[in-house]
Parts: C-alpha cells; sequence; structure tokens
C-alpha cells in the first residue's frame, strides 16, 4: 500500500481511515483506487473539494473534457457518480438565442393537446396521448 503523502491533501478521510481498526468495515472506501481504478469514497464522504457534475453546474462550471478523477459508489455498487476537480472546470455554455427560441417551442409543443389543441399549465402524459380533460380523467 502507499503511503499517504503519495495521495493530495485532502483526499483521505480521517473518520473512515480509523473505522477498520474500530472493527467498521467501510466497503467503499479507496482512496488510493486500488480496488476500483479511481479513488472512490462511500456515499456522502467525497472530499470538499471533488465535485459531481451536478454540482457543478450548480455552481455554473462544467466539466470540460476533463475525466473523473474519483468516484462514489453506494448501494452495493449498482449506483455510481463521478467526481470533478473544480479547479480545472469550465464555465458552463450559454444557449444561443436561437436555441432558446427551439426550447420555448419544444415545452409549448409539449403542453398543447393533440385533440383539443388547448395549452395546458403542464406536460400532456405521453403514456395518454393527450390531455386530462380528453381523456376522462
Amino acid at each position: 500500500m502507499q503511503s499517504s503523502s503519495a495521495l493530495p491533501p485532502g483526499w483521505r478521510i480521517p473518520t473512515l481511515d480509523g473505522a477498520r481498526s474500530r472493527g467498521i468495515y467501510v466497503q467503499f472506501y479507496d482512496p488510493y483506487g486500488h480496488r476500483y481504478g479511481i479513488p472512490t469514497y462511500p456515499y456522502h464522504w467525497a472530499p470538499k473539494h471533488l465535485y459531481t457534475a451536478r454540482q457543478l453546474r450548480a455552481r455554473g462550471l462544467r466539466p470540460g473534457g476533463q475525466s473523473p478523477i474519483a468516484q462514489i459508489l453506494w448501494r452495493r455498487g449498482l449506483r455510481v457518480a463521478y467526481l470533478y476537480r473544480a479547479d480545472l472546470a469550465l464555465p458552463a455554455r450559454q444557449a444561443t438565442p436561437a436555441q432558446r427560441t427551439a426550447i420555448a417551442k419544444a415545452l409549448l409543443a409539449r403542453r398543447t393537446c393533440p385533440t383539443c389543441r388547448a395549452e395546458k399549465p403542464y406536460y400532456i402524459p405521453r403514456s395518454l396521448g393527450e390531455c386530462l380533460d380528453c381523456t376522462g380523467r
């Protein structure tokens, strides 16, 4: 196993490091990436300087072509969230006026019933194919 100095500061979680000595098995804690290929953390235990794509988007950023440098695994390995460095992220792209117009038209079409042609305040359920008034629900 590598020494703790081989990882950048902030990559190890002291609470999880001491869990094994207290008899607690932490399945998805692998800060060196020996078991899972890249550094892996349990749900809610990722280092504070790494962000998921959604967290980057909430900050007005995007991964910008960088590969994930760590991951979060939970529910017996069935779920994964990749983690990215915020300092390498790029600003989120802004939609052009033409793209915003196209999006507005597409959303209007989703709210317009094909049967009665009425615009509804909700999206027409695709499973029904028409508004709730036309289906009798």
